[in-house]
């Protein structure tokens, strides 16, 4: 398994850094019983999470990698579009090293250790979505050049990897990351006035993407096969030269 280019340093992390984790970790798991996908619940377990210390990414990466081919690639911030792809193309995840504090407990402007590990790295143990997201990274990769077929690929993104919904055995269940690690989101998400769709590719990559804020609506999968055929349609359209509608 190669090595990542930048090491976590886990000797840095403050006792008041594993507070942070252990707090978060068990209001995260407490509020999605029974709402997170079947496939997070067991990645969790799988990958040896627990509330007592932030994961040690050399030891998540062994795991990912023997169970699903993945592994982590500690990062320090924000990567431009290339750079993200390009290891999601290489079956890298990155993975913020830095953990948010306490005063900034629920609202960070750029995604943390915690949403990046305890949000994406358990359905990473899933080989069906693992392998959707390599997919995804592959395509991406592939026209990193094309500002409007980006715009496609990262809202495919956003709507599923960040805040997917899937459907099992006739309930709405969470398994996108920006859900899955913030309470503020699943709040917003389980709201009476909140607007839940049919996942429709079509719908999806003309609908404007933002993190910036709660989203204005979610997209429900009927099944994980969705996943994979959406990438591979919108790689076709990318193929054949599909004329994309303008951006909005």
């Amino acid at each position: 398994m190669p090595k990542a280019m930048l090491q976590q340093h886990y000797d840095r992390y403050t006792t008041q850094d594993q507070l942070v984790w252990k707090v978060l970790f068990d209001r995260q798991t407490a509020l999605l019983h029974k709402r997170a996908c079947s496939a997070f619940a067991k990645g969790l377990v799988a990958v040896g999470f627990h509330r007592n210390a932030i994961p040690n990414f050399e030891e998540v990466s062994q795991r990912l990698y023997k169970a699903t081919g993945w592994q982590l690639e500690p990062v320090e911030g924000m990567l431009n579009d290339a750079q993200f792809f390009g290891l999601l193309a290489q079956r890298k995840f990155p993975a913020t090293v830095w953990i948010r504090s306490m005063a900034q407990f629920d609202f960070i402007e750029e995604p943390d250790l915690f949403h990046g590990v305890f949000g994406h790295v358990p359905l990473l143990m899933d080989q069906a979505f693992a392998d959707f997201l390599h997919f995804l990274g592959q395509v991406a990769a592939q026209h990193l050049q094309d500002e409007v077929a980006l715009t496609r690929l990262e809202r495919l993104y956003g709507f599923t990897v960040q805040f997917g919904l899937v459907q099992e055995r006739g309930e709405a269940r969470m398994y996108g990351a920006g859900l899955l690690s913030s309470s503020g989101e699943i709040h917003h998400c389980i709201g009476d006035v909140t607007r839940r769709y049919p996942f429709d590719l079509a719908t999806v990559l003309q609908t404007p993407y933002s993190e910036a804020h709660l989203q204005d609506q979610y997209f429900l999968l009927n099944s994980w096969e969705q996943l994979t055929e959406s990438v591979a349609e919108l790689a076709a359209l990318l193929a054949s030269n599909w004329q994309l509608k303008p951006v909005e």
